[in-house]
């Protein structure tokens, strides 16, 4: 059936509008953290892996690092596990440990895999521990300052990022893979540790001198004090924001992993909304994006 003329229009405005960026970002690695609360609905999960098998058809080196904070609280649940956290960090015991690498490295993974399969990609799933991908340390959370108080609180296997071994995924994207990252960490001994996915998304786009990093959230940006979305921020910009107190709460992290990314080389940071459908594309191939691009200065 013939498509209407006005229809066919738009089409061709579409596909004209993102030619400049499929050849500028042709062959650049592009980082993309997509949380758990995303995977948890059935047509953004479906949507978000159409999305990136288009990527890697027209030529970008996507890598994709997940979470899974819902679906692990479920499993905990499910089993009577307790569950505390720490300033956001979920405490991780030795049984907790097991269900997060039975959710994060096996569950929400292969899941992940296997969509972007589905829809013509070529994903390998991967945790921290394959080829020594990402090496942990153990991470020890600051008390505030009290006298005669231990200086640090033991929240079990909690990981931060030691080093990423680029090596591993420049193999699989060269060889016109999708890799696909669970947060999981090894340690010197060959323990595991649970680590904060945009940390691992940040720490991967510096190795990889990725061309741009894109944090999908449940918000639309990075708001003013109007509530309206900023376009973009120099990360001299949004550390002035940090300092006036605008960006508080969950906002923070997001910005904060977005700041040392730059600063670490990565070409831009973009805090998007990644409940809205295609918004991965909408960002990449069209001429006003969506969200906040963070850059380290002015373009």
């Amino acid at each position: 059936m013939p498509i209407p003329e006005r229809r066919a229009r738009e089409v061709a405005k579409v596909l004209t509008e993102a030619l400049p960026y499929i050849r500028e970002f042709q062959g650049c690695t592009l980082v993309i953290k997509c949380g758990g609360n995303a995977m948890a609905n059935e047509h953004l999960k479906h949507g978000f892996a159409r999305d990136v098998a288009l990527m890697k058809l027209v030529g970008m080196n996507p890598v994709v690092i997940h979470g899974g904070g819902p679906q692990i609280g479920e499993l905990l649940t499910r089993l009577d596990i307790p569950t505390r956290f720490v300033d956001g960090m979920r405490v991780t015991d030795a049984a907790t440990m097991d269900v997060v690498e039975m959710v994060l490295g096996g569950l929400v993974n292969q899941e992940i895999v296997a969509l972007l399969n589905g829809q013509g990609g070529r994903a390998v799933g991967l945790t921290g521990k394959d080829g020594g991908l990402i090496r942990a340390r153990k991470l020890n959370k600051l008390k505030p300052p009290r006298s005669g108080a231990p200086p640090e609180l033991d929240i079990g296997q909690v990981g931060e990022v030691q080093s990423v071994n680029a090596d591993v995924l420049h193999t699989l994207t060269q060889a016109g893979f999708i890799p696909v990252i669970a947060p999981i960490g090894v340690g010197a001994e060959g323990e595991s540790y649970n680590i904060n996915a945009d940390l691992v998304a940040d720490a991967v786009a510096r190795a990889l001198g990725a061309q741009k990093l894109v944090l999908l959230t449940n918000t639309p940006g990075i708001l003013d004090d109007n509530g309206a979305t900023l376009a973009s921020l120099t990360a001299a910009e949004a550390r002035q924001l940090i300092r006036r107190g605008v960006l508080t709460g969950g906002a923070l992290p997001k910005v904060q992993c977005a700041l040392s990314a730059v600063a670490g080389g990565v070409g831009s940071a973009q805090i998007i909304d990644g409940t809205a459908p295609h918004a991965l594309l909408l960002e990449i191939f069209t001429d006003t994006g969506v969200g906040t691009k963070i850059m380290q200065s002015e373009a």
